[in-house]
């Protein structure tokens, strides 16, 4: 069976391999799901992996098999899952349980762990290639008027979790009906976060370094959102022409930026919600007593937020669904970059490397005979 996979650790070493087909029995208690990949979605993070920044290969083998963003269909199931059939199209979650009391109450994005799981991310195999199994609590269902967009849910699961930590939060103000939010960033993060809000009635501000004619920048004002170049506008001239923001959702990948958003953006009993993992080594020098005295004075919060569980999956497909319905063909321009075949991977990576104009690259692996 072909994959894709890289030599944790090394840099450039992406490449096509040959790797064991997975049986549904490889899962004990009868609750294997083997589901055949239609296509796989890549970001950042990806492109880091190859880079040899981070990544680990599972206990016992000198590869990782690449791809976190998932969309497939059962091909078979084991003699003790009700949950799934097969035909049933599905999105893999992407990390998995470790020992914490987090993790056995099925919510491993908030483990205490030291070391984590994750497909394609971290010691568990990814998604890029033609089959994999798992256990149906790992699996989402996804439902037919989907299946051309539903690549795109794991990436909507990470949006989805950041916008309920802020909501759960603020339940501390017994009464809290936000109006007015922010995202900083205009990729693909910050275009689905902007998605979830408006669909919740906000009036959203997004914004991004690149100045318009700008394809993301058309994207966001056709959810009825309002674009902002951080080129043109100054984030304090932002902050005197637009008012301060009840949400702010960080998705920038720039540090900097954060502290200038701390003070200037955010309304009293705000919240600020960071989804950016930067690991860089920037400084910047802050006004620390006013940024102190801000927050106690302003009962303001900040919260990093990373991964995604269960619920934050099934929420991203009711918003995809809403999205499909009230704004038709709006998630498929997301998709900008479809390679054809497990065999065209480095057309992918040139594609996830271009940057311009580049929101998702996606491969299709499989046929949908579905479809």
């Amino acid at each position: 069976m072909k994959a894709i996979a890289v030599f944790p650790g090394k840099a450039d070493t992406v490449h096509l391999a040959e790797v064991a087909e997975p049986r549904v029995e490889d899962v004990a208690d009868g609750r294997g799901v083997l589901v055949r990949v239609i296509r796989v979605g890549l970001d950042g993070t990806d492109k880091e992996i190859d880079a040899g920044e981070y990544g680990a290969a599972p206990p016992g083998e000198d590869i990782l098999i690449v791809g976190h963003e998932s969309f497939g269909v059962v091909e078979e199931v084991g003699p003790a899952v009700t949950e799934l059939r097969t035909g049933d199209y599905v999105v893999a979650r992407v990390r998995q349980a470790g020992s914490s009391i987090y993790d056995r109450i099925g919510m491993p994005d908030m483990t205490t762990d030291d070391t984590y799981h994750e497909h394609g991310i971290s010691l568990v195999h990814g998604f890029m290639t033609e089959r994999y199994v798992e256990q149906p609590d790992a699996l989402i269902r996804i439902p037919p008027s989907l299946r051309d967009v539903a690549v795109l849910l794991e990436p909507t699961s990470i949006a989805e979790k950041g916008i309920a930590q802020a909501y759960e939060i603020q339940r501390r103000l017994k009464v809290w009906h936000p109006t007015r939010a922010a995202v900083l960033g205009a990729g693909t993060i910050g275009l689905l976060a902007t998605m979830i809000l408006r669909n919740r009635g906000l009036e959203v501000v997004t914004f991004g370094l690149d100045e318009p004619p700008y394809v993301n920048a058309d994207l966001i004002q056709d959810l009825g959102a309002s674009y902002v170049s951080t080129k043109q506008v100054s984030i304090p001239e932002a902050a005197e022409r637009f008012g301060r923001f009840d949400l702010v959702f960080e998705a920038t990948g720039f540090s900097p930026l954060v502290f200038e958003a701390m003070c200037i953006l955010l309304a009293k009993n705000g919240v600020l919600v960071l989804s950016s993992v930067t690991g860089g080594s920037r400084t910047v020098q802050v006004p620390s007593d006013a940024l102190n005295l801000d927050f106690v004075l302003g009962n303001k919060v900040m919260v990093g937020t990373v991964n995604a569980n269960r619920e934050h999956f099934e929420a991203g497909v009711l918003d995809l669904g809403l999205t499909e319905e009230f704004h038709p063909g709006w998630l498929s321009q997301l998709i900008t970059h479809r390679v054809d075949g497990l065999e065209a991977f480095e057309e992918a990576y040139r594609a996830l490397s271009d940057g311009a104009g580049t929101i998702k690259v996606v491969v299709e692996v499989g046929s949908d005979d579905r479809g």
